[in-house]
């Protein structure tokens, strides 16, 4: 049994408090929120070329206004919640990548970037035909779908340091 010696010379070293933001690189995060909004971009005009615009010109011609109607319908709006969500993760992966530590933080942090960029775009528009229970349930989302993709860019890094030799909780 070790016991307390009193001449003991050597103190630790005072603990630090650590801000919120020691660590963080903009740089990954600008990034990051630009991945967000390319994947967003691309991922909306995939899921509309390769099965909206198919249903609609079956259904009724794929029209301006075909198209505005899809994109107001509630499978519209999750398709579009569900799309935003995994552009931000992208987007959230890509720049925790890219800082190399603090994953989860830096892809958080590209989720608020998301949503400055969102309400900045939403005053730029004249009007919006989106009811504002989606757009603050996109915004709700935004954070946390950037937190997961900095969580599996943590992951993909931390494969061979210890998530498989059972660091991290027991081997299944």
């Amino acid at each position: 049994m070790m016991q307390f010696d009193p001449r003991q010379t050597s103190s630790p070293p005072p603990v630090e408090p650590t801000g919120f933001f020691t660590g963080i690189q903009v740089r990954p995060i600008l990034f990051g929120v630009v991945v967000d909004t390319v994947a967003t971009m691309v991922l909306s005009t995939l899921y509309y070329t390769f099965y909206v615009a198919k249903d609609l010109a079956e259904k009724s011609g794929a029209g301006e206004e075909a198209f505005a109607d899809y994109w107001s319908s509630s499978e519209g709006l999750l398709a579009s919640l569900l799309i935003g969500s995994l552009g931000t993760l992208i987007g959230g992966f890509y720049a925790a990548r890219k800082a190399g530590h603090l994953q989860m933080k830096h892809g958080a942090l590209v989720g608020i970037g998301s949503i400055i960029l969102g309400f900045l775009l939403q005053s730029g528009s004249a009007e919006t035909n989106l009811p504002e229970w989606f757009m603050a349930l996109s915004f709700a989302a935004a954070i946390p779908a950037g937190a997961l993709g900095g969580f599996f860019a943590e992951m993909a890094a931390g494969v061979g340091k210890g998530w498989t030799s059972g660091q991290y909780g027991p081997r299944s």
